[in-house]
C-alpha cells in the first residue's frame, strides 16, 4: 500500500508563514499528480492545489497568490508553502496521490492541522 508522511502543520498567526510537506512512499502506480485538499470546521473538503507530473500547477482562487505548490520528482515528495495566512485558512489540510488518468487510483494523507489564528 502507497503512504503519505505529512509534517509542516502548526499554529501561527495571521500573515505568518508554514511549509508543508508530503512524501510518497514508492506507488505500485504511476503517480500523474500530488496536491493537497483541506477541510475546515463544518465546510466541506476542498482542493487547495494540485502538481502534475509534468509540472503544471493548479489552485484554488482563495489561495492564488499566497500559496505555492513544488515538487522533488526524484524523492516522491510535494510542498505547499503558505505564505500571508489568514484565519480562515485553518484547516486540516489531506495531502493526496492520482496515478496517470484515466486510472483511478488514488491515496490519502491522514492530515495535517493548520491553525491561524487572529
Amino acid at each position: 500500500q502507497v503512504q503519505l508522511v505529512e509534517s509542516g502543520g502548526g499554529l501561527v498567526q495571521a500573515g505568518g508563514s508554514l511549509r508543508l510537506s508530503c512524501a510518497a512512499s514508492r506507488s505500485t502506480f504511476a503517480i500523474g499528480a500530488m496536491g493537497w485538499h483541506r477541510q475546515a470546521p463544518g465546510k466541506q473538503r476542498e482542493l487547495v492545489a494540485v502538481i502534475t507530473i509534468g509540472g503544471s500547477t493548479t489552485y484554488a482562487d482563495s489561495v492564488k497568490g499566497r500559496f505555492t505548490i513544488s515538487r522533488d520528482v526524484a524523492k516522491n515528495t510535494i510542498y505547499l508553502q503558505m505564505n500571508t495566512l489568514k484565519p480562515e485558512d485553518t484547516a486540516v489540510y489531506y495531502c493526496y496521490i492520482r496515478g496517470v488518468l484515466p486510472s483511478p487510483a488514488m491515496a490519502w494523507g491522514q492530515g495535517t492541522q493548520v491553525t491561524v489564528s487572529s
